[in-house]
């Protein structure tokens, strides 16, 4: 091997430390904060290592392509459980209950494709996350055909205005607020399930943009809300974490919930969605199962909104 192959061999695998340093910190398990925000990113280092290979099998360095190749399928292992959780066995030809969850982004004035999305979902129930005062101000076009609904107040998070909204198609009552720090919705909706409990949630964001336990107490309350609920749960929102990681690991531990499918990606909107990163979540409890999970219309936020669809499982 000439000695340019072997320097072009060498800063290819000095490339490929990035996507292979994402996939030890998610197989890791470990919760401290660096290997956990590496974490998130296992899905787009996998479709980037993917055309990091490409490249280095049409330049036949082959040392690299070795390398490349483990990476690679240490990748797909770690984004494994984010793409297929179980979905349940549903208990047979009964009725079903749709949900779109977004966070619509607080300066998103774009009120005809916020209501162009929620109608294209077609959705029984509706949670928009981070909903800004122009949407806010014109509620009745963008939830038209949802009589039922329950909000929270403006909440300024560095000065920017913002609410959480669930609108529904079928009665429901509202599930009291804490003043626990989290910013979270809840309602039980009467749905041809029956009951059901619906939380929209917006957790903060992660280290390093917010404090290392900021999170980890936004899931500790979101636990305490939990507890005092009783029949079929949904927590749906902007949980700024993939499933998979350090949080997504804790709220299904804690709340003991599942979560919807992660592919394709719901954030950035800048990169297609299929190398994503999911951080709005959609939980279940164990007597839900999970019929439908696919992306809504884009609605002029930089997250694009989840639909998904449930009904009871198998007792």
């Amino acid at each position: 091997m000439s000695v340019f192959r072997v320097i072009l061999n060498l800063l290819a695998i000095g490339v490929l430390g990035a996507p292979l340093a994402v996939a030890l910190s998610a197989l890791s398990g470990i919760g401290h904060r660096w290997p956990d925000i590496l974490a998130q990113f296992a899905a787009p280092a996998l479709f980037a290592t993917g055309g990091v290979l490409v490249v280095l099998v049409l330049l036949r360095l082959w040392p690299s392509v070795l390398v490349g190749a483990v990476t690679l399928g240490l990748l797909a292992i770690a984004v494994w459980p984010q793409w297929m959780p179980e979905r349940g066995t549903p208990a047979g030809d009964g009725p079903t209950l749709s949900l779109y969850s977004a966070n619509v982004l607080w300066k998103n004035n774009d009120v005809e494709a916020i209501a162009a999305s929620v109608r294209e979902a077609d959705a029984d129930v509706v949670i928009l996350i981070e909903l800004g005062n122009g949407p806010t101000a014109r509620i009745e076009d963008v939830l038209a055909d949802y009589p039922y609904r329950v909000g929270s107040p403006a909440i300024a998070r560095a000065g920017k205005p913002a609410r959480t909204i669930i609108g529904s198609r079928y009665p429901l009552t509202e599930i009291p607020d804490r003043p626990d720090g989290l910013h979270a919705v809840g309602a039980v909706v009467r749905t041809p399930l029956g009951p059901v409990n619906i939380l929209g949630v917006h957790l903060t964001r992660p280290w390093p943009y917010q404090y290392q336990w900021g999170q980890i107490r936004h899931v500790m309350a979101l636990t305490e809300v939990r507890r005092d609920l009783t029949g079929p749960v949904i927590v749906a929102g902007d949980f700024n974490a993939v499933s998979s990681a350090r949080i997504g690991r804790q709220v299904q531990a804690e709340l003991g919930v599942i979560p919807a499918p992660g592919f394709p990606g719901t954030w950035p909107t800048g990169i297609p969605a299929f190398a994503g990163i999911t951080i709005d979540q959609v939980y279940r409890s164990a007597d839900l199962v999970l019929l439908e999970r696919r992306l809504g219309l884009e609605n002029g936020s930089d997250h694009r909104p989840v639909v998904t669809r449930f009904g009871l499982a198998q007792p």
